[in-house]
């Protein structure tokens, strides 16, 4: 029952409340934002949603548009700002999505939303990632977010997949949150873009 109306019940109603008691904070952020990155202070993005369905994911954008001699982008790592790395550290950077969740196109918990072109390099049972709505936070995050390779991360998915219930979704909101004020396990490597996802072997 909870996993097929309390849940999303639960995600429509914590990311309204988010959202009017955060208000002044996105305001700041994104003014903020403006300066600090000169334009738009907003990343959005096609990610695919719960049965692979596409939706635009918004978050607050944490890097430059820096390109090289050829005029290709850098890499992720380069373009990265300081501004962008303290967005990040707190995941402050995340708080747009909660638009995304009252929307209805994310969870507050659940795998991660990844990029489109990950889709065909699925194998059978990573596809099942996209059985349920991606989330703002889930079970890969709280246990090395971007330390961890591909495959550790989609086997937590699907073991988040396989085990949804209120009390393991109020334990991964308390992990979270004691991850992001406490700063535990947080280091520069989380911090980066994870690695380009090619497949498993």
């Amino acid at each position: 029952m909870y996993r097929f109306f309390f849940k999303r019940l639960l995600d429509f109603i914590l990311s309204f409340i988010a959202i009017i008691i955060l208000s002044p904070l996105l305001v700041i952020l994104t003014v903020i934002g403006v300066f600090k990155m000169r334009g738009n202070p907003f990343f959005v993005q096609p990610r695919p949603g719960k049965n692979e369905k596409i939706f635009n994911l918004i978050k607050f954008r944490t890097m430059n548009n820096k390109k090289d001699s050829k005029g290709e982008l850098l890499p992720d790592n380069k373009r990265l700002t300081k501004y962008g790395k303290v967005l990040r550290s707190t995941s402050l950077d995340e708080l747009p999505e909660l638009f995304n969740i009252l929307k209805g196109d994310m969870a507050i918990i659940g795998p991660r939303p990844l990029l489109v072109k990950y889709l065909p390099l699925y194998n059978e049972e990573q596809k099942h990632r996209h059985d349920v709505r991606p989330g703002l936070t889930g079970l890969a995050q709280i246990n090395g977010r971007n330390t961890i390779s591909w495959e550790q991360k989609f086997q937590y998915d699907l073991e988040y997949i396989k085990s949804i219930s209120f009390f393991s979704d109020f334990k991964i909101i308390f992990k979270t949150i004691k991850k992001v004020f406490i700063k535990e396990g947080i280091n520069e490597n989380e911090l980066d873009t994870m690695d380009v996802f090619k497949g498993t072997k």
